[in-house]
């Protein structure tokens, strides 16, 4: 497709799907530093290291450790503890396709594992992830990668289309244990939701104002996932009132080659 066929498809529907991007030693690479970043959480949480509370447990396990290692719902800024997941986010042919529909200037807002263990991996309500995020106008494009296949049996994403033409709503909790509705809202219709499977290598791609969710994973083996976040530059930092006033973002295309570029909090209209 043509990166205006990818724009106008990703516009109409609020998600595009980037297929088998990655090649499979660069899947196994990552699957290795997943399995090291285990480890490196335990000995964070060990010592009491403050980097530890990136490191966030499955909330709805048995158990908070398995093989003597601690079972992880997700692991936040990945890319200030693993070269291989800062790496990642600035995959040639992942950017490319993320120019196609922001331009040529991105910054990342958010780099993410999501791990949804074996059996414990707990189901995501239907969310707009800007309604979570400090950023105005919501015009965010989140990549979630899967790393391994993604089904119906392990969770994969349900995304409801062109519901980023609702506008931003609230949405509550996110993380929801087994039996718990899928949204808490009433006005909210959840019918139209489809799943997008993905293999491992793959990508989708959807705009912040996407609803969309997860179901549990209820298979023997874990679900891993990198989410990565960019937005470029038209995008204002807003936020909340005893939060830093300023916050600096890495630059992942464009900006004149500058490494990070820093936004000052901006006031509401």
């Amino acid at each position: 497709m043509t990166a205006e066929e990818i724009r106008a498809s990703f516009e109409g529907n609020g998600y595009f799907v980037l297929e088998n991007f990655m090649s499979q030693k660069e899947i196994d690479t990552c699957e290795a530093e997943i399995e090291r970043l285990h480890q490196l959480g335990a000995d964070f949480k060990a010592k009491d290291d403050p980097r530890g509370h990136q490191f966030q447990l499955e909330p709805y396990a048995k158990t908070e450790k398995q093989d003597g290692l601690p079972v992880l719902r997700k692991i936040e800024q990945t890319g200030e503890v693993s070269d291989v997941f800062e790496s990642l986010s600035r995959h040639p042919a992942l950017i490319d396709t993320v120019r196609a529909l922001l331009g040529d200037d991105l910054l990342l807002f958010r780099s993410t594992l999501m791990l949804k263990p074996a059996f414990h991996g707990s189901a995501h309500a239907f969310h707009q992830d800007s309604a979570y995020w400090p950023m105005d106008p919501p015009a965010l494009v989140t990549v979630s990668i899967a790393l391994t296949d993604s089904t119906t049996d392990n969770g994969c994403i349900q995304v409801i289309p062109e519901s980023h033409k609702w506008g931003l709503q609230e949405w509550g909790r996110i993380t929801r244990g087994d039996g718990e509705k899928m949204t808490d809202r009433e006005d909210v219709d959840t019918s139209s939701a489809i799943e997008v499977p993905l293999k491992a290598g793959s990508a989708l791609m959807f705009h912040s104002l996407v609803a969309h969710g997860s179901g549990p994973n209820k298979t023997a083996n874990a679900r891993h996932t990198a989410l990565y976040a960019y937005f470029p530059p038209t995008v204002n930092y807003r936020p909340r009132p005893n939060a830093l006033k300023e916050k600096s973002f890495a630059v992942i295309s464009g900006l004149e080659g500058r490494r990070e570029m820093t936004l000052q909090a901006a006031e509401l209209a």
